[in-house]
């Protein structure tokens, strides 16, 4: 009797054992779950329920990214372009499930009042920023800040030029210098080389750019400077680049009298759209103008607004040439009505959810590379054809 006494009682226990043991379990994976599932925890949790490695990989990436939190940093928020992107960028993040906090400048010469927002996206503590820099000298401090404490940077628009190495893992953008050669190829081809080989002397081309830090700004100008010198002096033409010393010392050209083309670089003291407007007024004023190349939406917006009393911009023989880059209703406008040639659109939208992808590969480790999100030229004849409508805001 003794002897089944024991027995029993060492069943109780043993089952108490079990029991509290099971509860425990349970009690530990609620709170797991509740504090947010990793990419460690999903793994430990597939483990224990022998699915197979596929099925481990699909539960840990849509793990990740549900609870992935993305800074993005833009150059401004004011342009149309901006909104744009943001629009991007919140369409990729519903469709991954993950959260972003999209700020920008209320001006694209407010460079402090961005580097203070990306200290502030740092100090968030996110899975990953996303920045196209404004100066990247200015925000080296925060970028060195991120690396130290593991944060993947994605650049965008203009990218991170210049940072330390192994601080941006890719860069999401179109590749600006190309876009700036097509337009000058274009507008060469629609105009330009006709107007100068019927000039009885020398001609003048502005550049207007919106500043002269900005890595998508110069390289857009000097696509553009390039390409129009290289298909000038394939027809037997000499050309002086004059203006700003960033562009005229980048350029593949150089400053020389008695040239036949002079490609003049204007650039304001600040980004405000009357300065801009009144370096188109200056350009539009000289005699021997004959195109004036904006390349930004600042920039061909400050071109129509400078030719308001002026009205030189046209096809007409006896008119100005203009060319722009981006959209906006303002270029929308000019191209529609023949004051402008033509323009180069990017994809804003394609790089807002590019660079949304990007920083959501980057998070967990995965191998991520440079995208070019792409660009196109389009005039009032091919305006409304959906490949381009798509890419315009």
């Amino acid at each position: 009797m003794k002897k089944k006494l024991v027995g029993v009682l060492l069943s109780v226990a043993m089952l108490g054992t079990m029991l509290s043991g099971c509860g425990g379990k349970d009690d530990s994976k609620a709170s797991s779950d509740n504090a947010g599932s990793t990419k460690t925890d999903n793994a430990d949790d597939s483990s224990e329920d022998n699915t197979d490695d596929t099925a481990d990989d699909a539960g840990t990436d849509d793990g990740d990214a549900a609870d992935m939190t993305i800074e993005i940093v833009s150059k401004g928020f004011q342009h149309q372009y901006w909104q744009s992107v943001l629009k991007g960028a919140e369409l990729k993040a519903e469709e991954l499930g993950v959260k972003i906090n999209f700020v920008g400048p209320n001006s694209e010469s407010d460079i402090a009042d961005q580097v203070q927002m990306l200290t502030n996206a740092i100090n968030a503590a996110p899975d990953a920023i996303a920045l196209a820099a404004l100066d990247t000298d200015a925000c080296m401090d925060a970028i060195s800040q991120a690396q130290s404490s593991n944060i993947p940077i994605i650049g965008f628009d203009s990218g991170v030029p210049g940072a330390p190495e192994g601080a941006i893992f890719a860069n999401a953008a179109t590749d600006n210098y190309n876009a700036g050669a097509l337009a000058a190829e274009e507008s060469y081809k629609a105009a330009i080389k006709d107007r100068i080989a019927n000039a009885s002397g020398p001609v003048r081309i502005g550049v207007m750019g919106q500043d002269a830090t900005s890595e998508s700004i110069i390289g857009r100008g000097l696509g553009f400077i390039d390409k129009m010198i290289e298909l000038a002096e394939a027809d037997g033409k000499s050309v002086s680049v004059e203006g700003n010393d960033k562009y005229v010392s980048d350029s593949k050209g150089e400053t020389q009298d008695g040239a036949d083309i002079v490609i003049e670089v204007v650039v304001p003291a600040s980004v405000t759209n009357e300065l801009s407007a009144v370096d188109c007024q200056t350009l539009l004023n000289k005699p021997d103008i004959i195109a004036i190349y904006g390349s930004n939406q600042h920039s061909g917006d400050a071109m129509v607004t400078g030719d308001e009393n002026l009205n030189k911009f046209g096809t007409g023989d006896d008119q100005v040439i203009g060319i722009a880059f981006d959209s906006g209703t303002v270029i929308k406008d000019a191209v529609r009505s023949g004051k402008f040639i033509g323009a180069i659109t990017q994809a804003p939208v394609a790089m807002g959810e590019a660079v949304v992808e990007l920083c959501v590969k980057a998070a967990k480790g995965e191998d991520v590379s440079d995208v070019d999100t792409g660009c196109q030229w389009y005039t009032a004849d091919n305006i409304d054809d959906d490949e381009i409508a798509q890419n315009l805001y």
